[in-house]
């Protein structure tokens, strides 16, 4: 039975699940847009929301917590000297979904997510 299993698993292991997350999450910051399937950018809005909204902050304990999540130096700069101040009046909704139409070789639905 599939009572109250309610997360998209995309036929990935835990592990693998991160994995897409982090490194979806890390394009979508560093190049402020990124074109994937509709199931993933929905997957990754609730991370990088609240990302940004950790972001705003800009202190130490917000820096170590951003390092602990990414793999890189690069976003965690990123987030706090671009994204956060730029972000800092909103009070959510940094990003928008725009649905593309459907990928030519396996007919998957794409989208468009990007910071507003």
């Amino acid at each position: 039975m599939r009572h109250r299993k309610n997360k998209k698993t995309f036929s990935r292991h835990t592990s693998g699940r991160k994995a897409l997350l982090r490194d979806l999450v890390t394009s979508l910051i560093t190049y402020e847009k990124v074109e994937t399937t509709i199931a993933r950018a929905k997957y990754a809005r609730p991370a990088v929301e609240k990302l940004v909204t950790l972001a705003r902050k800009n202190d130490l304990a917000t820096r170590r917590a951003l390092l602990g999540y990414f793999t890189t130096e690069q976003p965690v700069k990123k987030l706090l000297e671009v994204l956060g101040p730029r972000f800092m009046t909103r009070t959510g909704g940094y990003t928008r979904i725009t649905k593309l139409g459907a990928r030519q070789g396996d007919a998957a639905d794409l989208a468009l997510i990007e910071f507003v």
